[in-house]
């Protein structure tokens, strides 16, 4: 699981073989973890994050999704 980009304290990668998926990506941070969809962006799970720091993820994949869709 490739790790992309780190910020914020946020560890976002994905998987290296996910067939029949959409391109997405996977958030950690502090034991919660959140997939998010790239194109368009939208939250696809979620395990533990708060309302805020969704808000807060959907941001930062929106700003960083031309880099995360290349990788």
């Amino acid at each position: 699981m490739p790790t992309i980009l780190r910020v914020d304290g946020f560890r976002v990668y994905f998987w290296s073989h996910e067939p029949n998926e959409p391109p997405h990506v996977h958030l950690d941070k502090g034991g919660a973890s959140a997939k998010v969809w790239l194109e368009p962006v939208r939250l696809a799970s979620n395990a533990g994050f708060v309302a805020h720091d969704l808000g807060v993820i959907l941001r930062l994949v929106r700003h960083h999704q031309p880099r995360l869709l290349e990788a």
